[in-house]
Formats: structure tokens, C-alpha cells, sequence
């Protein structure tokens, strides 16, 4: 037979136990846009984007609340509440441990007080690496609480979106959440308070549907992909091909579902402006 004439591979010469190279696993990554191997470290140093192409990588809570808030400032809200398992899934529980190992996180977002450049906030920031950033009972109850303790304290409220949408896990309790947070966020507009909600990649789902597109202000990074349904299913669903460049942060702005797309180092500075100018304010002396 013409396998029994194929020779293997010859692999005594691959494990050369005297080779000098070294190579750890782990530090390097792929970039998903133009496809080049670059070392974590320095993409970490590069607020987690590409040094060849720009592209974004999914940020962190910890860096995030490096990036935006005052050092030393950031204190963040202990409800202690657990996340439940209404749908009484086996693998549930196990899922939430591992992650919580793997990720440092209790939940898919952190909300809490600090300062952005000696300006007081309430923010909530969201991270894909717990679930995909879904919107559970918990998620709901913490991003609610954070809108009242805005309301209370008479402060702006930012929250960085990033999600999948409702947590599947939790079933109608999940989808529950997008009234609640929508609620909650009437009385903030209703108290004349300020909410800017930022968008990152991705969003999607019940929270693009409730509370990520309600902010007085919309800002987006670059190349966000942003939606309720993913392209895929939108066309599957109207049976006609998609504009190019549909969801992403910069056809959104062309159509106006976004006021202003911000890169990661200007986010700060952008932030403590709009808070100065619905303050009534002033920034780098002009009004």
C-alpha cells in the first residue's frame, strides 16, 4: 500500500537536550490585525496596543483603573453580594471559581469612587476576560448600586462597557438587569448629573441595549466593534450583505450613534474636560 511506503519524520534531531534556546512560554502574543508575534511586555507597555499596526488589545480592570483614575484615589465599592445560579447549572459554579482563580476578579466589572485629574467620579469598568463581560444578577445589582451612589454624592458617572450581553447562565434574571440599570439611570438624568458611557471591543448584546447607549455622552476607542446581534446573524436574519465596516466605533460615529472616538492616551485628558464642561467650567484656560 502507498502509506506503508511513506517514511516518518525523522525527530531525533528536534530534541537536542544540549540546545541553548530558550524561548518562555507565554510572553509572546499574536496580533489579531496584522498577524505579528510581539512580546507581551512591550505590548503591555504600549497601553496593550500594537506597536506594528495600532490595534487594540482587550484591556484589564487594573490597567484600566491605571490609566484613567489618580493614583492612590480609587476606592472601590464592597457590596458582598455572590453570584447565584438561578438556572441550577452543574458546570456554573466551577466556571465562576476557575475564573475568579484565573482572572483576580469577583465579577465581570469593578465599580467604585476615584479621582481623574483631582476630579471626583463614580466608575464601573467592565472586563471580557470574566465571561465575556455578561451581565448577570450581580453585574445588574453593581452597576445599579454605582448610579444611586453617583446620585447621592452628586458626582459624574463613567462606565467602561465591554460585554457579550445577558448572561445566558442566568436566564430571564439576567435580561432583568437591562431595566434595572435603565431605571436607575432615568433618576440620574432626572437628578441633572452627568453619565459618560465609554465603549470598548466589544460590546454587544443586553448591555448595548440598556445602559452602554444611555449616556449623555457616547465615547468609543478606535476599531470597537459595537452592536446588539453580531454581523453574521444580522445577515442570516435580513438575507443582505452588510456595509463594510458595519459595528466598528468609526462607522458608528459617521452615523451618529457615537459622539467621539478617543485613543487609550488621550482618555484621561478627555474625561476631566467633558467633566469641566458640564461643570460649567474650564479647561487649560479656556471656557
Amino acid at each position: 500500500m502507498i502509506v506503508d511506503k511513506i517514511k516518518k519524520r525523522e525527530t531525533k534531531n528536534l530534541a537536542n537536550k544540549k540546545s541553548n534556546v530558550d524561548i518562555p512560554i507565554g510572553k509572546w502574543l499574536k496580533c489579531e490585525k496584522c498577524h505579528e508575534i510581539i512580546y507581551k511586555d512591550t505590548v503591555r507597555s504600549n497601553l496593550n496596543i500594537c506597536p506594528n499596526c495600532g490595534h487594540y488589545f482587550r484591556m484589564h480592570i487594573g490597567k484600566r483603573i491605571e490609566l484613567v483614575i489618580d493614583e492612590g484615589t480609587y476606592k472601590r465599592f464592597d457590596l458582598n453580594i455572590e453570584t447565584t445560579n438561578p438556572l441550577d447549572l452543574e458546570d456554573y459554579p466551577k466556571k465562576l471559581a476557575a475564573l475568579r482563580e484565573k482572572t483576580n476578579l469577583e465579577e465581570a466589572v469593578a465599580c467604585g469612587t476615584g479621582k481623574i485629574k483631582g476630579e471626583d467620579v463614580v466608575i464601573c469598568i467592565m472586563d471580557s476576560g470574566f465571561l465575556m463581560g455578561s451581565m448577570g444578577a450581580v453585574v445588574g445589582e453593581k452597576i445599579t448600586y454605582s448610579i444611586e451612589q453617583a446620585i447621592q454624592l452628586k458626582l459624574p458617572l463613567i462606565i467602561f462597557a465591554v460585554s457579550g450581553g445577558a448572561r445566558m447562565q442566568e436566564g430571564i434574571i439576567s435580561l432583568m438587569q437591562m431595566a434595572k440599570t435603565t431605571a436607575a439611570l432615568t433618576k440620574l438624568d432626572e437628578a441633572g448629573l452627568l453619565y459618560i458611557s465609554v465603549l470598548t471591543d466589544p460590546t454587544y448584546g443586553g448591555v448595548t441595549a440598556s445602559f452602554a447607549s444611555l449616556g449623555d455622552i457616547i465615547l468609543a476607542e478606535p476599531g470597537a466593534m459595537i452592536g446588539f446581534a453580531g454581523p453574521r446573524v444580522i445577515e442570516q436574519t435580513i438575507g443582505e450583505s452588510l456595509p463594510e465596516g458595519f459595528q466598528t466605533a468609526e462607522f458608528l460615529l459617521e452615523h451618529g450613534f457615537i459622539d467621539k472616538i478617543v485613543a487609550r492616551e488621550e482618555m484621561k485628558d478627555t474625561l476631566y474636560q467633558l467633566i469641566q464642561y458640564h461643570k460649567g467650567g474650564s479647561t487649560n484656560g479656556k471656557e
